[in-house]
């Protein structure tokens, strides 16, 4: 009779992964919702399967062995791969249902959620949607290792080895203060926006790139002192005379100047938009789910919206 390995638990597999990311065992044990002790067991269990050290353990610090590194990228593969095969058996069953882990940018987050989360919540009640918030590039990290299922995104944006579906554009739009002037003109190009004036948002913002990309091909400006933390701290500016700025018309629809004085005059030309769309995984089993979602945010980005703009 041949031998039978001994093989790790998943939840053995968790608890290394865990620790390697926390890189302290309170904070893991905390994340894995068990007791330090409970943790601490766990992997010298693990250890005694393998009869390797994993974890080298100090009063201050814990540190991962070479081999634990080796073993954490492979444990984080086959974690991503047991949760796809049970997301695949309950998509099934029937769509949009059971828990989902959606991570969305904070330009699109406030403005889009609040009008199709209700229209969800009715049509898909069974639906547990769980939402990050985050910038582009940390979402996309965390929908890679498995800790999200999808991504609500703006585009162009680098997505290697991930699956994109882009549903609509959302046009750009000159955010300008009631001293700005721009006489009679319905619209501007980038190439008149004076980019000694502009603010824009923070780096890691992928509005703050689009917007670049598309401002230096028509200027020669190379550095852009003042940003803000967000669109709605950017307004706040803008309403206080400090300069004007570019935002997406879903933020404009949203009310992001109720109560103040601010402006808007759309952009015209190429690279006027940024796209809206989702990413994921390419191994995902819930790949028509995630085209039917974003169906419902399409129709909903399609619903004009009176934009709460006053007239120059």
């Amino acid at each position: 009779m041949a031998l039978v390995k001994p093989i790790p638990t998943l939840k053995q597999l968790r608890h290394l992964v865990a620790l390697a990311e926390h890189e302290h065992f309170g904070r893991a044990a905390e994340a894995c919702l068990i007791t330090q002790a409970s943790l601490s067991a766990s992997l010298k269990e693990l250890e005694a399967i393998f009869g390797r050290v994993l974890v080298e353990r100090t009063k201050r610090s814990v540190k991962m062995t070479p081999l634990a590194n080796q073993v954490i990228e492979r444990a984080r593969n086959v974690i991503v791969d047991v949760e796809d095969i049970v997301d695949l058996v309950a998509s099934k069953e029937q769509p949009l249902s059971g828990d989902l882990r959606l991570g969305v940018i904070p330009t699109i987050a406030p403005f889009l959620l609040p009008r199709v989360l209700p229209k969800l919540r009715a049509e898909y009640p069974d639906l547990n949607l769980y939402l990050r918030e985050a910038q582009s590039a940390d979402i996309l990290t965390d929908l890679k290792s498995g800790n999200l299922d999808l991504a609500l995104l703006a585009f162009p944006y680098p997505a290697e080895k991930l699956e994109t579906f882009i549903f609509a554009d959302d046009p750009l739009w000159l955010a300008f203060g009631a001293d700005f002037e721009i006489g009679g003109r319905e619209q501007v190009t980038f190439k008149e926006i004076n980019v000694a004036n502009l603010l824009l948002l923070e780096q890691g913002h992928c509005l703050r790139s689009h917007a670049l990309d598309a401002v230096h091909k028509s200027n020669s400006a190379d550095n852009i002192l003042l940003q803000g933390t967000s669109l709605t701290t950017l307004i706040q500016m803008v309403d206080n005379g400090l300069g004007e700025t570019i935002v997406p018309k879903m933020a404009i629809d949203g009310g992001i100047a109720r109560g103040t004085k601010v402006n808007f005059r759309p952009i015209f030309g190429k690279d006027a938009s940024r796209q809206i769309g989702f990413a994921w995984r390419k191994a995902s089993p819930r790949i028509d789910e995630f085209k039917l979602l974003a169906e419902c945010f399409q129709a909903e980005l399609a619903t004009p919206v009176s934009p709460n703009r006053r007239s120059a």
